[in-house]
């Protein structure tokens, strides 16, 4: 497979991507077959009709699922045992009384959003979701509400800060393919992504919160159970929850100062930091802290705690399996060379270079799922272009924001948020393509908008 290149032309792959796209969703909306299923079959065929060697279909196949496993399966676990601690200790019941009392009914989903903004401006999407969800639950469930109403103001102020700011991977990534400044792209970036957030995340969930009036779902909290006599307090969860922040942040913190040269980047703190602060260390770390805080503190015994935690795990499973081939689809794909056939046919269009950038991206997100690789691959395909125009600093920063922008589009079935989000707000796959899919597009249409009048006003 390390010697294979694809033979097709761009337009049999793009005939094959969409048929397979096609059939994952008459299986699985039609003929209702499982989506785990569908998705391995579909990826199967795809591999065999793009020309993949016989030899390289299963380990193309696992090598997409196995490494989509490898962060999601550490994080919803580590998260489902986090959410069932906190719902089990009467935390989670704690902290949307407090944030129900000091923001009103009404802003309750408001309030989750900002929460969700602060949060994830250090931490990557899916670990940011999994471990405010407990809380978006439970305030959902206090207040008798649909789950989008809460739930989709939230993913939508994760899925924002991690594609248009600094220091996620995506953004720091296009700024060194395009040499642009981290701190124009960071101020630009938090007036696009502000805007953007309220209207594709905030308002659109309570649409959506009218329109699909979606009851909590059991997976993370486990059923209505009835409150501990001695409930943990708000204040005890909110530090559980913003532990894995603190620590991620010194990872993300720590990484930024030694690309800038601030500091060593090999001396032993830094690299404890960084340690301490990848995502799984940081879940795992927080997840003794809860054991520790909301069970054994409050005389919880050992085996009541580990019971809880293991009766968590069964009804992720699914979520998981589910999202890993999702992430096998999203490899297949790649791999068969569809995204980079549709991006060099695009290249030379003979449009505007942050058009192009912004389209570029667009199509490979479409095409192979992945929002980072999306980015990432645009910004190396356009670099040599936007070097040649000698743009100012600004132009530089703007145009690392407009592939952003296109970078999120129109979430679906090849990637595997799409299967996160929507398993975990208990949402079928029809929902979550008219739902999920459609705040991601909102999030990419939006802040382009807003890219193009920035970069309108800053030509005058």
């Amino acid at each position: 497979m390390d010697t294979w290149e694809p033979t097709l032309g761009t337009a049999p792959l793009l005939a094959i991507a969409a048929a397979a796209v096609a059939t994952i969703l008459v299986l699985v909306i039609y003929f209702r077959i499982h989506a785990f299923i569908t998705l391995i079959t579909v990826s199967a065929l795809t591999a065999l009709a793009t020309g993949i060697p016989l030899a390289g279909v299963v380990p193309t196949m696992t090598d997409g699922f196995g490494s989509t496993l490898a962060s999601v399966a550490l994080l919803v676990g580590l998260g489902a045992m986090l959410g069932r601690l906190v719902e089990n200790s009467g935390g989670a019941q704690s902290l949307a009384e407090l944030l129900v009392r000091k923001f009103g009914e009404k802003r309750a989903p408001f309030a989750l959003g900002v929460a969700s903004l602060l949060m994830g401006f250090p931490i990557f999407f899916d670990a940011g979701l999994i471990v405010m969800l407990p809380v978006i639950f439970a305030v959902a469930r206090r207040l008798d509400g649909p789950i989008l109403a809460y739930g989709i103001p939230a993913a939508g102020a994760f899925s924002v800060t991690h594609v248009f700011l600094p220091p996620h991977p995506g953004p720091v990534a296009a700024a060194e393919f395009y040499n642009a400044d981290i701190g124009l792209i960071l101020l630009f970036g938090l007036l696009i992504a502000l805007p953007t957030w309220y209207i594709s995340g905030y308002v659109w969930g309570q649409f959506l919160g009218r329109k699909f009036p979606l009851p909590v779902p059991d997976l993370l909290l486990g059923a209505r159970s009835e409150a501990p006599k001695n409930p943990a307090g708000a204040g005890s969860v909110a530090t559980i929850l913003l532990l894995p922040m603190l620590l991620i942040f010194g990872n993300t913190g720590a990484n930024t100062a030694a690309t800038a040269g601030w500091i060593d980047g090999d001396s032993g703190l830094v690299q404890f930091l960084r340690f301490l602060g990848q995502t799984p260390i940081a879940l795992l770390i927080t997840a003794f802290a809860a054991i520790a805080v909301l069970g054994l503190r409050r005389g919880v015994s050992r085996e009541a705690i580990e019971k809880s935690m293991d009766g968590a795990l069964g009804p992720i499973c699914s979520v998981v399996l589910i999202t890993g081939a999702g992430g096998m689809f999203g490899g297949v794909l790649r791999t068969s060379g569809i995204g980079d056939a549709l991006a060099e046919s695009m290249e030379g269009m003979g449009i505007p270079l942050i058009l192009a950038a912004y389209l570029i991206a667009a199509a490979l997100r479409v095409a192979q799922g992945s929002a980072t690789v999306a980015l990432t691959t645009a910004a190396a395909l356009m670099a040599p272009g936007v070097a040649a125009a000698d743009y100012s600093e600004v132009a530089l920063a703007l145009i690392v924001l407009a592939t952003a922008a296109g970078s999120v589009i129109a979430s679906h079935v090849n990637d595997s948020g799409f299967w996160l989000v929507g398993r975990l707000m208990g949402m079928d796959t029809a929902t979550t393509l008219k739902t999920w899919t459609v705040n991601q597009t909102l999030i990419s249409v939006i802040g382009f908008a807003l890219v193009m009048v920035i970069y309108g006003v800053s030509a005058l």
